[in-house]
């Protein structure tokens, strides 16, 4: 097998760094919040089945950790280096790497299965990155491309728009939260980079949290948060998050904001 990887664009130094600050708190409070998307991807017959699997921007390995129940051969990529620590100590045998997602360290044709969980997206150039992707899927192999559900379906949207008027204006183009939250979107971007459309699934995927404390640690432990605390401050993220969520305040003191996110299975 051949490596021909794209050049490294250069987006995995930044988000690296952003996304390494509050490592712990995001793999402790925030990745479990999504452990419905990864279950509902390891349930597919694409998945499942598979013997070997790589997932692309795959944070503090939780979603790594939940293929291993099935799959034999799982690896992962992260921009940010206390992600992959935690990684590689969540799960046991796995193949973890920091590493521009586009410019896989692997070669061509390697994998059963690539999965990108709210990453693509974010590349400098995300049709790059799914092609990278498809190059290191074996011949019709899947590509697993999940992201944001629309915004009338999570509850979230708020605190993200309340973040972003703390962050300097985002460059023409650059890509949104919820950029590819329209299927249409989505099936095109996947057509580009080469792929065939396939599935689009939805998921609901509830952010709870027991109390005000333990939902901060998890809502501002994302790299666009970092972001957002550095052009205007901790405190007032803190308050913009804080304000943000007191809507979803429950009788016993937590928090629950119901959010929905979808993936599309495309093929190789």
């Amino acid at each position: 097998m051949t490596m021909t990887a794209t050049a490294p664009a250069g987006s995995a130094s930044l988000q690296g760094e952003l996304w390494g600050v509050r490592a712990r708190d995001y793999a402790e409070v925030q990745e479990p919040t999504f452990l419905p998307l990864y279950e509902s991807v390891l349930a597919r017959p694409e998945v499942t089945d598979a013997s070997s699997i790589l997932d692309v921007g795959g944070g503090a390995g939780l979603a790594a950790q939940v293929f291993s129940r099935k799959i034999r051969h799982v690896a992962g990529v992260d921009a940010t280096a206390p992600f992959v620590e935690i990684a590689r100590r969540r799960v046991a045998g796995a193949d973890f790497h920091v590493a521009e997602m586009e410019a896989l360290p692997y070669p061509d044709s390697t994998f059963d299965v690539v999965t990108g969980f709210n990453s693509f997206q974010y590349a400098a150039s995300p049709v790059n990155a799914l092609r990278e992707a498809r190059r290191v899927v074996k011949a019709d192999g899947a590509i697993v491309i999940a992201v944001w559900g629309l915004p009338e379906t999570c509850e979230a949207a708020g605190h993200l728009k309340a973040l972003g008027l703390l962050m300097p204006p985002p460059p023409p183009g650059a890509p949104g939260p919820f950029a590819l939250s329209d299927e249409s979107r989505l099936r095109a971007l996947a057509s580009e980079a080469g792929l065939k459309p396939g599935t689009v699934v939805d998921v609901p995927c509830p952010w709870i949290y027991v109390d005000r404390e333990t939902a901060l640690r998890g809502m501002l432990s994302a790299g666009p948060v970092e972001r957002a605390i550095r052009t205007s401050g901790y405190d007032r993220a803190r308050d913009a998050v804080v304000a943000s969520i007191e809507p979803y305040r429950t009788a016993s003191g937590g928090y629950r904001l119901n959010n929905t996110f979808r993936y599309l299975v495309a093929r190789s």
